[in-house]
């Protein structure tokens, strides 16, 4: 009885170690190995860096958020979705941030891509200027928020040594040639910030 019982206890064994190659086999098909060389340069980044830029983040995104609720109240403008077809007409751009998604972290794209996206906005917000009075100091908190955050990710990229020699120029900005449009604009703009601030937030967390 007593062998009938140690031969039961190793054939459990042997089907759990089965079951459990089996499982891990699985995993293996299911995620794709990640070779070496997809993998992003090691560079350190200090904390303190990744503190204040996640800081910088919450703040511009507040003040965003403060932004598009006034002109939600104000001007009825609550629905970017709706807008999307006069932002394509005005040319309002979005930022790509591919470097910094979490199938494909860059590191050293990544920060570029925020550098770059970041003056976009500026330019962006530099544009909106006008859009009301009761709007004009939220927005230039904003705009100023946004420089210091891409000044911030800039010296960064220096203390790396992988800044570019120049900084990127600004490339040309939509006009607005009615208070509608610079509105309209306005959700727009703030709208593709926020989703690219919070696509930079998630990778300033994987980079910690």
């Amino acid at each position: 009885m007593a062998q009938l019982s140690a031969q039961r206890r190793m054939k459990l064994m042997a089907l759990q170690l089965l079951l459990w190659q089996s499982a891990l086999w699985s995993g293996q098909e299911a995620v794709p190995l990640v070779t070496v060389s997809s993998l992003p340069p090691s560079l350190p980044l200090p904390r303190s860096f990744l503190l204040k830029s996640l800081e910088q983040v919450r703040k511009i995104q507040a003040s965003g958020s403060v932004l598009l609720e006034q002109l939600c109240a104000t001007y009825k403008l609550c629905h970017p979705e709706e807008l999307v077809l006069l932002g394509h007409s005005l040319g309002i751009p979005k930022a790509p941030l591919s470097g910094c998604s979490s199938q494909a972290l860059q590191q050293t794209q990544c920060l570029s891509q925020l550098h770059s996206g970041l003056c976009l906005y500026q330019g962006l917000l530099q544009a909106l200027a006008g859009i009301s009075p009761a709007l004009a100091p939220t927005l230039d908190l904003l705009q100023l928020d946004v420089a210091n955050f891409a000044t911030t990710i800039w010296q960064q990229m220096e203390n790396l040594g992988v800044a570019p020699p120049v900084q990127p120029t600004q490339s040309a900005m939509p006009a607005f040639t009615s208070a509608f449009q610079r509105r309209a604009g306005g959700v727009l703009a703030i709208s593709y910030l926020q989703s690219f601030l919070e696509t930079a937030r998630l990778a300033l967390h994987h980079l910690a």
